[in-house]
């Protein structure tokens, strides 16, 4: 874990939970994609900066879940480097609370109140094109939370966030966490279209062709959208929903795992309910869920 693994002339990453990128801008100066997912993970970067007497000049990260900025308040305070953030990440990276208590949908208790989904806070700046070193190219990858955004290098080295998912992963979770599924079915489809001379998804495998894998992780969120609907025969409220589809899938319910599938599935049920494939009503001071 943490060896730095290289994959083109000046673009590596670093094998840990969530993939961080490492681009060399010059014999001595780098840049980061993410910075893992928290004070340790950015000890073991910056020891890796030392033993190759390099200098991080900025982060850039692909967006604002915890296992994503967790290293950089460290390594900003030990390098001073920037931090950079897309859009509402921004705000979420300046202010790291609001992800739990996005997920929540209220002020989040303690059991939520832990490094795998609340960072410190960084001092981080707007993500935009303009900000990017000489060459490089932003990706709008939006879907798996609000403005995610992927990088293009260039040596031709894509870095793809969490925008897909292992197979592994998918068979054993089934359900991977999705903000908005009409913008991640979009996602994923330009994302098959993609060339590259490799590919860098944060929670799976390198690889040089990633249209296989887009079309599984499309293919298993029709699949959970199906069973949602099946599920909604006869009408029935998110609680129970959410119960059901732990139980089918033989998932284990937690407050980490409630709030991330339990987010994901309302985020199924919006996108379901704007396509017309279920409704919904309120009796007896329930919100329930139909098929249509």
């Amino acid at each position: 874990m943490y060896e730095l693994i290289q994959v083109s002339d000046n673009s590596y990453y670093i094998q840990s939970p969530a993939k961080i990128g490492l681009v060399k801008l010059s014999n001595t100066e780098v840049c980061l994609i993410d910075s893992g997912s928290d004070k340790d993970a950015g000890r073991k970067v910056r020891q890796i900066l030392n033993a190759n007497n390099w200098h991080l000049t900025a982060i850039y990260n692909t967006h604002s879940n915890a296992d994503h900025i967790g290293g950089n308040k460290y390594l900003q305070g030990q390098t001073g480097c920037k931090i950079y953030a897309p859009g509402i990440d921004c705000a979420f990276t300046r202010h790291p609370i609001l992800e739990p208590s996005f997920l929540f949908g209220g002020f989040p208790c303690k059991d939520l109140r832990h490094k795998f989904l609340l960072a410190q806070e960084s001092d981080a700046e707007y993500l935009t094109k303009e900000v990017l070193p000489d060459g490089f190219e932003l990706i709008n990858l939006p879907g798996h939370f609000f403005d995610m955004a992927g990088i293009r290098t260039p040596d031709h080295v894509i870095y793809l966030a969490d925008c897909l998912s292992s197979r592994e992963t998918l068979d054993k979770y089934q359900i991977g966490f999705v903000y908005d599924v009409a913008a991640y079915l979009e996602t994923l489809e330009m994302v098959k279209s993609l060339k590259a001379k490799m590919f860098i998804p944060a929670h799976a495998d390198a690889t040089e062709d990633i249209s296989e894998l887009a079309q599984y992780n499309i293919d298993k969120v029709h699949e959970i959208a199906e069973k949602i609907i099946t599920l909604c025969t006869e009408p029935l409220c998110f609680e129970v929903i959410l119960q059901r589809l732990f139980t089918e899938y033989a998932l284990t319910m937690n407050f980490e795992q409630y709030v991330l599938v339990g987010s994901t599935v309302r985020s199924y049920l919006s996108w379901l309910k704007d396509t017309g494939k279920i409704a919904a009503e309120f009796k007896n001071n329930m919100l329930l869920w139909k098929r249509v």
